[in-house]
């Protein structure tokens, strides 16, 4: 017998050879049958059509913008124009569940299916991480089809696939759009799973959707048409070289409808039906005008190196002229600005435009890696004169619009939302964090809404709690006069100064100091 630690010598080894079999046995398929689908163009007829024509008449040439910051709304939106939809419906998420929230709304697009409502599911493989057999039962429905972006060849053993073709394997599609009849659209930082719809019991993700009506949804089915043609989005049946049954069809549509039902006097859902008078997408209340910009990386980007911005989404804001004169407001959960940033941040600053910077605390992050990038970058932000917060783990529900009301409790709160709010009339809501890993690896999406009284309203209700919700840096010294960073805290209680990373284990210090050893800020 070898003994334990000479087995454990070998391990890495034999992980290095294993990773080598799989990358040989496994590659995409070369010849890919894609049946062509487009954006349905004719769909002014559709209820969802006659309400946003309704809705448009009185602003013409403009886009009605509909903020979602809170999880049950956001999710009840999404299912309500499932419900809706009469034609087409195209879905595209980076991560999707498989929980309370990705089931039920697994189970419209399946109703809506079985209306005859054309469906297009576009999912990125890893993100997701999708059951194989799952998507080709519902990809075997007649009126579903099922594509992967840049998916993980070898499916059997998919963590060692990863491993032996990480260079492709680590660009991914990071988009999140929802289109309904293209009338109307959702774009912004949820993903489809309990944690971003506050459904979750351990960790609710502070975030910002926007339900968008008008001009701007052609652009969003013009971005789902080039990402669901792309040449790395791979069809499940033709990736996985078979189709799904009918009778796998069959029990999985009484799986999700027996689920849905057993759901129904569950305090989420019973929330969610009380909300759901307000109809979501009846009538203009709530909704604010103006233009609207799309924004999204090429599909192609993840085929380029790293450093090659053509067809980058950031540099496209430069073309909205959208330049800040007095402020910019940024939300950003993983927030790695690089010297470059910096600089520009000091930049705006010099030129008297108030910077001011959210982002997610050591303890409210959910990867610390990404802190241990960020951190960096805290003492620099402040000394160019940067106004920075960090979220505190126990507040997020004094930074949405209303209360949340899942029903759920949860024990720690982590920010998600990506938005940018300039000078107060054009604001920023998608996915793209302000970190490597979105400007240069991953592809993004959102929407510009150029909208004055929708920037007043985000950025006043924020700037409002700021204090309340979160930690505000400053700079201070230590004895000997070295910079030091201090967090304040505002409460009830007064105003307590904290020198050292408040809320966090010395553990978990040390693993993300650790981290910042390590040169993987590029992966970040």
């Amino acid at each position: 017998m070898i003994p334990m630690h000479r087995i454990e010598a070998y391990l890495p080894g034999a992980i290095l050879v294993a990773a080598l079999l799989v990358s040989g046995c496994a590659s995409l398929p070369l010849e890919v049958e894609r049946s062509e689908s487009h954006a349905l163009r004719d769909t002014e007829s559709t209820r969802l059509g006659e309400a946003s024509q309704a809705a448009r008449k009185a602003h013409p040439g403009e886009s009605g913008f509909r903020p979602l910051p809170n999880g049950v709304e956001a999710l009840l939106a999404r299912i309500v124009l499932a419900e809706a939809a009469e034609r087409s419906l195209d879905v595209q998420y980076y991560i999707w569940h498989d929980d309370l929230s990705g089931r039920h709304f697994a189970h419209a697009l399946l109703r809506a299916a079985d209306r005859g409502v054309r469906v297009r599911i576009l999912i990125d493989d890893v993100g997701a991480r999708a059951n194989d057999e799952v998507l080709l039962a519902l990809d075997a429905h007649a009126n579903i089809e099922i594509r992967l972006f840049n998916p993980v060849a070898a499916r059997t053993f998919r963590g060692l696939g990863m491993l032996a073709d990480f260079s492709r394997v680590n660009r991914r599609m990071h988009n999140k759009a929802l289109v309904a009849d293209n009338q109307a659209a959702i774009l912004g930082g949820r993903n489809i799973g309990d944690e971003y719809f506050g459904a979750h019991g351990e960790v609710a993700f502070g975030d910002l959707d926007v339900l968008t009506l008008g001009a701007g949804v052609d652009k969003v089915s013009e971005s789902f048409d080039r990402y669901w043609s792309a040449p790395l989005t791979i069809p499940v049946r033709a990736l996985l070289g078979r189709s799904g049954l009918a009778v796998s069809l069959d029990t999985l549509r009484a799986a999700l409808a027996a689920f849905v039902e057993a759901q129904r006097d569950s305090p989420y859902v019973a929330q969610a039906r009380a909300r759901l008078a307000e109809q979501l997408v009846a009538g203009t209340g709530g909704y604010y005008w103006g233009k609207a910009h799309l924004l999204y990386d090429d599909p192609g980007k993840i085929e380029r190196a790293p450093a090659d911005t053509e067809g980058h989404l950031l540099p496209q804001f430069a073309g909205l002229g959208l330049r800040s004169e007095t402020e910019l407001l940024i939300v950003s959960p993983y927030f790695i600005p690089g010297d470059a940033g910096v600089a520009w941040l000091r930049g705006l600053v010099a030129r008297g435009v108030r910077v001011t910077v959210l982002t997610n605390s050591l303890a409210a992050t959910d990867v610390g890696a990404v802190h241990s990038g960020y951190q960096r970058y805290r003492l620099p932000l402040l000394e160019a004169g940067v106004v920075l917060y960090e979220l505190r783990p126990d507040m997020i529900e004094r930074a949405s619009a209303r209360p949340r009301t899942s029903g759920v409790g949860s024990s720690r709160a982590s920010l998600h939302a990506k938005t940018f709010v300039f000078d107060r009339r054009a604001v920023f809501i998608g996915s793209l964090n302000l970190d490597p890993r979105s400007v240069e690896l991953n592809t993004e999406i959102g929407l510009v809404c150029e909208s004055a009284p929708l920037a007043e309203a985000l950025a006043t209700a924020l700037e409002r709690e700021l204090d309340n919700i979160a930690w505000r840096l400053e700079r201070s010294a230590d004895a000997a006069g070295s910079a030091r960073i201090a967090w304040v805290e505002k409460s009830a209680a007064g105003v307590r100064r904290h020198t050292e990373e408040p809320g966090v284990s010395a553990w978990r210090k040390l693993s993300v100091w650790f981290l910042g050893l390590l040169p993987i800020e590029s992966q970040l």
